[in-house]
């Protein structure tokens, strides 16, 4: 089942400006995102490759997943990606009180300053499915962190989306600026082995550049 289009409605955007939902720019400059992460395997498949292409993206990590696995979290900042804030347990803001929801944002954070010493990280902020209170928000929001969305939605964590789907979803919509949704999970790993390698391959032939959100 789709909670999602897989490109955000220009009204989506326009009503919930005070998110980010792609980087207005007139140069073919776009932005991959990973979210879920760090996961053994999948996470440090996704950084060999970026390495090996030369390029670098942003990464929105659960705090669990650092404390369990720190050492892929520093090499993503080794490697000068950007990281974000994705709570510490994934939560789903609908689901969850106000209260609980930003005291797990805040473990998260705690746990991004205690594990990124000698970096610099950015107040980066993605709701776990993209769901998030208004009232949740605001707190983030007053804590200096952007709340970055996207794009496009590539659907690789969706078992009745195809690899080759998943592909199509980002090459027919990106444009300009496009801020697009990938996952370092396991339940996406599968589309992601396909997907990702040929998007950044037809992207780079079609005149893109890779960037993080800053």
């Amino acid at each position: 089942m789709r909670f999602f289009w897989v490109k955000t409605p220009a009204f989506i955007s326009w009503f919930f400006h005070n998110y980010i939902w792609r980087i207005y720019t007139s140069e073919q400059k776009i932005y991959l995102t990973f979210d879920d992460g760090p996961i053994p395997e999948i996470t440090e498949w996704v950084l060999d490759l970026l390495k090996k292409e030369n390029i670098n993206a942003t990464f929105f990590c659960i705090g669990d997943n650092i404390e369990k696995y720190p050492e892929i979290f520093k090499r993503i900042l080794k490697e000068k990606h950007a990281i974000g804030n994705h709570t510490y347990n994934h939560l789903n803001g609908w689901k969850a009180n106000t209260t609980s929801y930003i005291e797990n944002f805040n473990l998260c954070h705690k746990t991004i300053e205690k594990h990124s010493s000698g970096f610099h990280f950015t107040k980066l902020f993605r709701p776990p499915y993209g769901k998030i209170k208004n009232k949740q928000a605001i707190r983030i929001i007053r804590k200096e962190y952007k709340i970055v969305m996207w794009d496009i939605l590539s659907y690789d964590f969706d078992i009745n989306t195809s690899p080759e789907k998943c592909l199509e979803n980002v090459i027919k919509n990106v444009s300009k600026g496009s801020i697009i949704v990938f996952h370092d999970s396991l339940k996406a790993h599968k589309n992601l082995q396909f997907a990702l390698p040929k998007t950044i391959e037809i992207l780079k032939q079609k005149g893109y550049v890779f960037e993080t959100i800053s």
